[in-house]
């Protein structure tokens, strides 16, 4: 049989789970901000709102999941599915800084790195392909176990919870910018490869 003649691999479609829990998640963006300012120091309403974010941030860990053990993997999914996950972290960000809950310096740091490295990703697309490392992964997870803390308002909580979550906060920074400068490091290595590979080919 010529292959040739084979049958070109079929591209799975947009219209599967992993892409449909991202469209989700980026509903419950502003469904989050609603509830959370709904009344901003009511105990109850802090708690459904950390509980709309906390079912989005799972979201997250099931569509990746998903679309890699199934073979999911779509061009709808690999570009809405950073930008729902920036959307709802810098969501929950830039409203602890309004309710002046978290110092807006750390803000800007983590929410410039996360937006900057996505550049960057599609800046060097054309070199390659620049992975998730597993710095990345544990800077994701210590973010999304801070911001879930302080989402339900440490004011009136034991003192303990304020000290976990400022932990995991400081923790979170440090992974948030040393991992950038490692993308970023990665990312130099990639085109200059890539460029030296070109010449060597021409």
């Amino acid at each position: 049989m010529n292959t040739d003649d084979a049958a070109p691999e079929t591209k799975p479609s947009n219209f599967n789970v992993p892409n449909i829990l991202t469209v989700v998640r980026i509903i419950l963006v502003p469904v989050f901000l609603v509830v959370l300012f709904m009344h901003p120091h009511d105990q109850g309403w802090r708690l459904a709102a950390t509980a709309v974010f906390t079912v989005a941030i799972l979201t997250d860990l099931a569509d990746g999941h998903i679309a890699r053990k199934y073979d999911l993997v779509t061009d709808f999914g690999k570009l809405w599915d950073p930008v729902a996950d920036k959307a709802l972290t810098g969501a929950a960000f830039v409203s602890l800084g309004i309710l002046g809950e978290l110092w807006w310096w750390i803000i800007i740091v983590i929410l410039l790195r996360e937006w900057g490295i996505t550049w960057l990703r599609a800046a060097i697309a054309k070199y390659g392909i620049m992975p998730a490392n597993k710095g990345g992964k544990a800077k994701t997870v210590t973010q999304s176990l801070s911001l879930i803390l302080f989402l339900l308002w440490l004011e009136p909580l034991p003192s303990w919870i304020g000290y976990v979550a400022w932990g995991l906060m400081w923790l979170a920074l440090a992974l948030t910018v040393v991992t950038g400068l490692d993308y970023i490091r990665q990312a130099m290595g990639i085109r200059r490869d890539a460029i030296a590979r070109s010449r060597a080919g021409s």
